[in-house]
């Protein structure tokens, strides 16, 4: 009775006939990005082959892992551990990834493994121009912003040793030393930077990660991660602003920026290639600014600073939904391949709700 076949017995198996696509509800807002990236999917295929014949096939194909990567950023997910637990027993994971509703879940550091065995910098950037593409008619070729962000390394401050073998002390005070990355390194990211914003702000071992937007609805354009720097910002973007250039180099743009890239020469490199400086003026500069009113006079100037905090958005949401404020990767390669497939996951975020929908 009510399952029971006696009192010391096992309840009866129960079926459903009902599959995890009829559960997800039609208005989900998973559906219309599952069905961008099953289409980006579709065309990194011959990649994945390629992948395949490079490192033999894997026991987690590079397609669940990617949507499992996604499930990550977008529910800000902040171990892979948790991640396998959500995938174990949630449906509108399972349905995401592609797994069926008994298919076992994989360890957490087989996940892991794999990822960093397939996962990189030309799969990553592959997918996020992929993704960009199915976003073209959306967004503007003309008008852009660019702006950098500090990335805390999963390095801590002891880890800071000096190069030439000699000892800092137990690590606890550092008071009185000087410490500079000429001198000193990380031994657990050696491609972290102590860096600071301001002078105001705390040294932190870091990464720079960099963004160029489209002004039109603030989707993101492109997007790397450099060694922290004080350079980092203006060649990041003169690299960004280069590869559109190359793409249309007849094409004129704007670029807005903040008064940290006002420099003689990043200005000069930017009308090399075909892109009015909308770059807000520095006048306390040594030397002064780089903008004049040949610039400032125009309408498009004005139009371009304002426009500028639509940057602001993406950065947010990168460093408090994505978990990029302080990465769990090491090194510079793998910091680079995971912010720029976390702005795809932005954009993919973004675009069902800008796209025109199906009647």
């Amino acid at each position: 009775m009510g399952g029971m076949r006696g009192d010391d017995r096992e309840p009866d198996a129960m079926f459903s006939y009902v599959s995890a696509e009829q559960r997800v509800p039609t208005d989900h807002p998973l559906r219309a990005i599952r069905a961008l990236v099953d289409d980006v999917l579709r065309d990194m295929s011959r990649e994945f082959d390629g992948l395949y014949a490079r490192v033999g096939r894997p026991s987690i194909p590079p397609e669940r892992l990617l949507r499992a990567q996604l499930l990550q950023i977008f529910y800000s997910i902040r171990s892979e551990r948790l991640l396998m637990e959500q995938l174990d027993y949630n449906l509108l994971f399972r349905w995401f990834v592609g797994m069926d509703m008994d298919e076992p879940i994989w360890a957490p550091t087989v996940f892991t493994k794999n990822r960093d065995r397939l996962l990189n910098q030309e799969i990553a950037r592959s997918f996020f121009r992929r993704v960009v593409e199915r976003a073209a008619g959306l967004m503007s070729d003309e008008h852009f912003t660019v702006d950098g962000t500090l990335i805390e390394a999963w390095a801590s401050q002891k880890s800071f040793q000096r190069k030439d073998g000699g000892t800092d002390g137990d690590g606890r005070d550092f008071r009185g030393q000087q410490r500079k990355n000429d001198t000193h390194a990380s031994t657990t990211d050696p491609d972290a930077r102590l860096y600071r914003r301001s002078n105001q702000a705390e040294s932190r071992l870091a990464y720079l990660g960099h963004l160029l937007i489209e002004n039109r609805h603030g989707l993101i354009a492109d997007a790397m991660a450099t060694i922290a720097d004080g350079f980092g910002e203006r060649e990041a973007a003169t690299l960004m602003v280069h590869d559109r250039w190359q793409r249309a180099p007849w094409r004129r743009r704007t670029l807005g920026a903040d008064k940290g890239y006002d420099s003689f020469e990043f200005v000069g490199l930017l009308r090399e290639l075909g892109t009015t400086p909308h770059v807000t003026q520095n006048r306390t500069r040594p030397g002064g600014s780089g903008i004049d009113g040949r610039t400032t006079r125009h309408e498009g100037y004005a139009k371009s600073q304002h426009a500028r905090p639509r940057i602001e958005p993406a950065f947010g949401w990168l460093k408090t939904i994505a978990w990029i404020r302080k990465v769990k990767l090491r090194g510079l390669a793998n910091v680079d391949w995971l912010f720029v497939f976390a702005s795809a996951a932005f954009n993919l975020i973004r675009l069902p709700k800008l796209l025109p929908q199906p009647a």
